[in-house]
């Protein structure tokens, strides 16, 4: 690399959430194999402090440099906090880039903080697209892709999607999916699934079921912050667990509002095993495992068309449309007919395998680290020019 790269300020990378984690990992790696600086900044958006350290632990990411320890709190206000405290980092450490991933509220408020700084903006995951604006991460993914320098893509459609919101073709480039560089990396290592459930306490004798058995996740605000929702998917699960057990990863929101809603007896059939919030490790390891994924995570969509697994996404929209034309994604939305069709043909036939999309090969985060220094090497040479 170039002696100019040397005087260079550090790359501030950005995670806020547990999303953030897996796709950052591979990046901090091979921004420091390229020689880029690096400060790690955790927002805190997400803050179990437990969970963090797993987390880190579990993809093998150092522990961050600054954590601002934000908290919870209505959008608009974890917005502007991260922002307060993210602007004094920027005033100290003067970097050269602020990169940030997925569509997170730290993404919107790092980015923008970043740009009203003169500092340039490197997004990571980019014109993804849902085309629902009741969606706070529409929002997020819509203005940060407007403020952003640098615009790197997991899919090729995403670039249709940013030339119509005039995004110039020269600030985007195809890169691949750094969360699948993640799950290659971490494969040989996800823990048996039924290590997971000796270790919580259940009894694994559930996954010895002639046709396997399903994950399910639920997290989303559509899906579990209004009882008349949450019901009759909670219902919905109770029958299919009597087709095909289900392990359950309860998100502490779900859990909270099957609380609140009186809805506990729906989770006590015998074919649901609930778990809390899992590590990385143990999550890679039930997916693989697993017949078919329920969930209404953008992640899992990605995670189980690069694990060939079969996954119905309990969402009106997605997206993530690569998913579902090359991989193994069933758009279902809340339709109980759907999803019971959709399981029945799992169950039946295997479901979709699909095939992996392009450069969800395990070398997205190699070729930003590429690009990146590339374009720093280029503006610091022009700014020394000039």
């Amino acid at each position: 690399m170039s002696k100019l790269l040397t005087g260079l300020g550090p790359v501030v990378c950005v995670v806020g959430a547990r999303p953030n984690y897996m796709k950052m990992a591979p990046i901090v790696r091979a921004f420091k194999a390229a020689g880029l600086p690096v400060l790690l900044v955790h927002t805190g958006q997400h803050y179990d402090a437990a969970m963090n350290d797993r987390l880190f632990s579990d993809l093998k990411m150092p522990a961050p440099d600054i954590n601002l320890e934000v908290g919870s709190g209505t959008h608009a206000v974890q917005t502007a906090e991260i922002m307060r405290r993210f602007e004094p980092v920027v005033d100290e450490h003067h970097p050269s880039c602020v990169l940030v991933v997925g569509d997170v509220n730290s993404t919107l408020a790092c980015s923008l903080v970043a740009t009203k700084k003169g500092i340039p903006v490197a997004h990571v995951e980019s014109g993804l697209r849902s085309y629902d604006r009741a969606m706070p991460e529409e929002i997020n993914r819509i203005l940060t892709d407007q403020l952003s320098d640098l615009l790197y893509t997991t899919e090729r459609s995403a670039h249709g999607n940013l030339a119509r919101e005039g995004i110039p073709e020269e600030r985007v480039e195809f890169v691949g999916n750094v969360m699948i560089d993640s799950l290659l990396a971490n494969r040989e290592q996800a823990v048996a699934p039924a290590e997971t459930l000796v270790r919580e306490g259940k009894d694994p004798a559930i996954l010895e079921h002639p046709k396997g058995f399903g994950v399910v996740t639920l997290h989303r605000p559509s899906n579990v912050d209004s009882a008349d929702t949450l019901r009759p998917l909670l219902e919905l699960l109770n029958e299919i667990s009597t087709r095909l057990p289900l392990v359950f990863a309860l998100h502490p929101r779900t859990r909270n509002n099957v609380e609140r809603f009186g809805l506990g007896h729906l989770l006590s059939a015998p074919g649901i095993v609930c778990l809390p919030p899992q590590g990385y490790l143990e999550m890679l390891g039930l997916m693989a495992g697993a017949t078919v994924v329920l969930t209404d995570s953008g992640g899992i969509q990605e995670e189980t068309t690069a694990l060939a697994v079969p996954c119905i996404t309990l969402r009106e929209n997605t997206e993530r449309p690569i998913t579902i034309e090359q991989g193994t994604n069933v758009l279902a939305g809340c339709d109980r007919g759907i999803i019971l069709s959709a399981v029945a043909d799992i169950l039946a036939t295997g479901g979709k395998r699909g095939r992996v999309p392009e450069y969800w090969d395990g070398h997205a985060a190699e070729r930003i680290a590429a690009h990146l220094s590339a374009w720093l090497l280029a503006r610091q040479a022009a700014a020394v020019g000039g």
